[in-house]
């Protein structure tokens, strides 16, 4: 994999690049649709490539290992195959997850004993087995396996588990390191930057990530709770250590406006359930600012979803039919929706891009995060 800076903004850390992977490449900044389960909700592959013009999408190593499993994705090919996806795919370690299960799960030098949400069978992830279930589903970009400690965590929690991630990250190098990919084309793994919102804790977890040279660095633990200007401080002290040459991943993030200010301190790629998950409950993200489609007032509107015609739901169907839709709780709404917010957010970053080429970022930034936030 390799990545190639092609411009600088000169008022603000903001960048612009291309990532080559053997799946193709990726124009940054880039945002990335969620497919958990092998799948971005409602939304077919040929939409996401030719509709939304999604470069990457992402999938998690605890719900693929356990459905449909590592024995079905290997004879399947890996999951490019198996999902019918043939651009880069990126693969959280599931250890977002895994943390999340609360009392369903124990921490332990070795890893992690949990219980699965499906049935409550058993398992084990160890920074090993973690990236051999990533070698065998096949992601172009694979994420260390870390503990993501609460938001508010205390700053002894936070070092001691800041600590442990550290010791995983070397096991996930030397395991990862010591293996080869199964289907035939490069796999890159990517250290995950812990730290809670503690400045000397977040350089640590830097250092150490750079002196381990990996092709490409994550930010974790962010946009759980803290303050947007925490997150834009932690950003900002992380970034300052990471190298100019390699993209970088805030983890999680966000908003529309969160984007925007993060690619503004130098962050390449983003991952979020933001546009999925609030379209499915009828909110829309559009040029114009942020509808609730299943307000009165959208009633007898009967003007397409989003004036500047995003996607093809843009300019095929009307507000009044959309929340008709929404409000018969018919499946259809749920797959417009989602499809119009990713539009967006793939039409957010490209724009951020074609202004860093033209010299005017932060102005355009300033204007744009004031148009899209505002309630209509």
């Amino acid at each position: 994999m390799k990545y190639t800076l092609l411009a600088k903004d000169k008022n603000s850390d903001a960048r612009c690049g291309v990532l080559t992977t053997d799946h193709g490449n990726i124009e940054t900044p880039i945002f990335m649709p969620v497919g958990t389960v092998g799948t971005v909700k409602a939304v077919h592959a040929r939409e996401l490539k030719e509709d939304i013009k999604a470069q990457i999408i992402l999938g998690n190593t605890y719900h693929l290992y356990l459905r449909p499993g590592t024995e079905v994705l290997e004879e399947a090919g890996g999951l490019h195959k198996f999902n019918s996806w043939d651009r880069p795919i990126l693969t959280d370690s599931g250890g977002f997850q895994v943390f999340s299960l609360g009392d369903c799960r124990k921490i332990t030098e070795e890893g992690v004993v949990f219980r699965s949400h499906i049935d409550g069978s058993k398992h084990l992830f160890t920074p090993e087995n973690v990236m051999d279930i990533q070698r065998k589903i096949g992601a172009d970009i694979i994420m260390a396996f870390d503990e993501c400690p609460p938001g508010q965590s205390e700053y002894g929690y936070a070092k001691n588990s800041l600590e442990l991630t550290q010791r995983w990250l070397e096991r996930c190098v030397k395991r990862f390191d010591s293996t080869e990919p199964l289907y035939g084309y490069h796999q890159s793994l990517f250290p995950i930057v812990q730290g809670c919102t503690f400045r000397d804790l977040r350089e640590k977890a830097a250092e150490h990530a750079v002196a381990l040279d990996r092709e490409g660095y994550a930010i974790g633990g962010l946009a759980v709770g803290e303050e947007a200007e925490v997150m834009y401080e932690m950003i900002q002290v992380v970034n300052r250590i990471l190298p100019q040459d390699k993209p970088r991943y805030l983890m999680g993030v966000g908003t529309p406006e969160n984007i925007l200010e993060a690619i503004s301190l130098g962050v390449d790629m983003f991952d979020c359930v933001m546009p999925t998950r609030t379209g499915r409950n009828g909110m829309l993200f559009t040029t114009e600012g942020v509808i609730n489609i299943k307000n009165k007032k959208w009633e007898k509107d009967f003007s397409r979803i989003d004036p500047a015609g995003l996607s093809f739901v843009d300019n095929d169907y009307s507000k009044a039919y959309l929340r008709h839709l929404i409000k018969a709780d018919e499946i259809l709404g749920l797959q417009i929706c989602s499809i119009h917010n990713l539009s967006f957010y793939l039409w957010l970053v490209r724009e951020a891009r074609k202004h860093i080429l033209e010299g005017d970022f932060v102005t355009w930034k300033e204007s744009t995060i004031k148009k899209v936030t505002r309630r209509l």
